[in-house]
């Protein structure tokens, strides 16, 4: 019984090093020589689309011109986050820290009705009052009607009226 497994495992030496031979031997050439790929334009590209040319540079040369806008993140979870960060120190009153929470959560998600009530309420609190007129009339364009929309009326109505202090 000793001897079939000492006559087996020459044998199983022999051929695992040919596999590895061979496998060797594939790594070394490259498939790539055989799969080339023309990517060049076809023949008569320029005669059958005269125009394309100057379109391609028109559109690379004035892009201020385009329908094209500058993409950034949306990413409402992140902003629903930024949110819930913003009323914690809101409610701390760290206004400035809140300011910024709710910024990036109109980064991330524009036209976000509760950050920009927020916003407002923030501006409002470090007596910017243009910027926080500047974000009620934005709540209001997206919800009119909304939760909040009379809050931002009477918050619209209080920084329109000239304070005591500029008579």
């Amino acid at each position: 019984m000793i001897l079939p497994v000492i006559v087996t495992v020459p044998f199983l030496f022999g051929q695992e090093s040919d596999k590895t031979a061979e496998r060797n031997r594939e790594a070394q050439e490259s498939s790539s020589r055989d799969n080339r790929i023309d990517i060049s334009a076809p023949k008569d590209d320029a005669k059958n689309h005269p125009y394309s040319k100057g379109t391609v540079a028109d559109s690379e040369a004035e892009p201020e011109n385009s329908d094209v806008q500058e993409m950034h993140p949306w990413n409402p979870m992140k902003a629903m986050k930024d949110v819930e960060v913003g009323d914690f120190y809101f409610k701390r009153k760290n206004y400035r820290a809140a300011l910024e929470r709710y910024k990036e959560a109109l980064y991330y998600k524009d036209n976000d009705a509760m950050a920009s009530l927020r916003l407002a309420q923030c501006q409002e609190k470090l007596g910017n009052k243009p910027e926080a007129k500047k974000y009620y009339e934005q709540y209001l364009k997206i919800l009119p009607e909304g939760e909040f929309a009379k809050e931002a009326h009477t918050s619209l109505d209080r920084l329109e009226k000239p304070t005591v202090s500029s008579r």
